[in-house]
């Protein structure tokens, strides 16, 4: 790459991979307030059509770790341009969807640009002074609110003035902004670990996943006491005992099984899966549970541009919380704010299950929500930095921020799967689908909230060996400003 012989000041850096990271946010989350437009245009079921979330999920889930690996191979810089690339050459192709399974190839192959967070995070790493880089980490992973929500809050406008094809045109602009900024500002990684890539466990990964989500979003359909679905189960629990034997006994693991048994790792993943279930599934099904027409006995008959606003006070929120974390984290630890966080989620969970008919219902749930997942996300960085060596932080985080994404697929499918259990006479859930998924949500966040306790650390805030951190360490818990990255 044509790149300056004198290193890159690190701020330029940290620009182009935030822009990086709102861009592939956005991506993710345009498409879930339009879904009920999505099925309605190509003629399909409401479990179909959220595949159209699922795949995207998957993908991230499958590809996350292989560009991760390929990255510390022949270079983070390299493949951060790579990943950007195939996250544009999918967006086009969902651009030309002209039927659903082809809208839904074109999501999963977008999905790779999942791995834009780990390459950003290692790249963080060995770009940052050694005090920025778990500030620099924690922004990067609060701005992935800021991409989330805009997109939300966008769909409605773009697809009401142009159409839902131009929900993929428009951020294909700042994904090429992206990709050129990447090839000129990111400098070469200074640092390369020579292997090869685990693809055996790489494929069993792909398999045990694909079976589960396979099996819970058909469920409703076959019946969960079915031979195909119990079959699909099986087959998911046999690849997934398969893989993990696979990946303890590869030298150049896909996925370092022995960093994954670190208490301090494993309960922050742990809480990830748990909280992923909940924070994608929310995303995907409020906007529909808020558009049904008010004829079907529930929801708002609410417009995609109005359901969006509903979700104006969870953006708001995720980020105001995420980007001061680590400034509540310094009063009161990242531990217990990860607690809190869980604890406020819950709640909005539930009040979505159960106080759903008034607009300020669903906005303070959306409040609570938006709280809650700021609090916990960040936390969650800041945790996580400080219990790796600095050498694995991108590792970790990356992988942290995978099974949340795996997390995520998982909820989506279950989700739909308890929604689309009963059907009205004209295809739409009845009210209590969204009843029993919305209170599935809240209880997969309780279980989060319980696991939180299980992370080390007491009630200050403590790095690697309960050392509680002086105050320049506090600068590298998530939280700070951007201008202190």
């Amino acid at each position: 790459m044509a790149k300056s012989l004198e290193r890159i000041n690190y701020r330029v850096v940290f620009a182009v991979l935030v822009v990086g990271a709102c861009a592939y946010s956005m991506m993710q989350s345009l498409v879930t307030p339009v879904l009920p437009t999505i099925q309605e245009h190509f003629h399909t079921s409401q479990s179909t059509v959220t595949w159209v979330l699922t795949a995207y999920l998957l993908s991230a889930s499958v590809f996350t770790p292989i560009f991760g690996r390929i990255g510390d191979m022949v270079g983070k810089e390299h493949m951060l341009v790579a990943t950007l690339i195939v996250l544009a050459l999918g967006t086009i192709l969902a651009g030309l969807a002209g039927s659903i399974w082809v809208l839904v190839i074109a999501r999963a192959i977008q999905g790779a640009g999942g791995a834009l967070l780990p390459l950003s995070f290692g790249i963080v790493r060995d770009e940052f002074p050694d005090v920025k880089v778990a500030t620099g980490v924690g922004i990067i992973a609060a701005m992935t609110a800021v991409g989330g929500g805009a997109g939300i809050v966008l769909a409605g406008p773009i697809v009401d003035t142009f159409g839902y094809h131009w929900l993929f045109w428009i951020p294909l602009i700042l994904i090429v902004i992206s990709i050129v900024s990447a090839f000129f500002f990111v400098p070469e990684s200074p640092v390369r670990t020579p292997g090869k890539i685990a693809w055996l466990g790489a494929l069993t990964l792909s398999a045990w996943l694909i079976a589960l989500l396979i099996g819970v979003s058909e469920a409703p359909a076959w019946g969960w006491g079915s031979s195909k679905v119990l079959g699909l189960f099986a087959l998911a629990a046999l690849f997934l005992v398969v893989w993990i034997v696979v990946e303890n006994r590869s030298s150049e693991p896909l996925i370092d099984m022995r960093m994954m048994r670190t208490r301090a790792v494993w309960s922050n993943n742990l809480v990830a899966f748990l909280l992923g279930i909940g924070m994608y599934a929310a995303l995907a099904f409020i906007p529909e549970f808020l558009q049904t027409p008010r004829s079907n006995g529930y929801g708002f008959g609410a417009s995609i541009t109005e359901s969006g606003l509903y979700l104006v006070p969870l953006t708001i929120m995720m980020f105001v919380f995420g980007m001061f974390t680590g400034k509540i984290a310094a009063k009161i630890g990242s531990k217990v704010a990860v607690i809190i966080g869980g604890a406020a989620s819950t709640v909005g969970y539930f009040v979505i299950a159960f106080a759903h008919a008034q607009p300020w219902e669903l906005i303070t749930a959306s409040t609570l929500l938006g709280i809650g997942l700021g609090l916990s996300y960040t936390g969650m960085s800041a945790l996580i930095v400080h219990a790796v060596p600095p050498e694995q932080t991108g590792v970790a985080s990356g992988m942290n921020a995978n099974i949340r994404t795996i997390g995520g697929a998982f909820g989506a499918a279950v989700m739909s799967s308890i929604v689309t259990s009963t059907l009205l006479s004209n295809g739409r859930p009845v009210e209590s689908g969204y009843t029993h998924g919305f209170a599935f949500l809240g209880a997969m966040t309780v279980l989060a909230t319980l696991a939180a306790f299980v992370i080390p650390g007491g009630p200050g805030v403590f790095g690697n060996n309960g050392k509680h951190l002086e105050n320049a360490e506090l600068a590298m818990i998530p939280g700070g400003t951007i201008a202190e990255a």
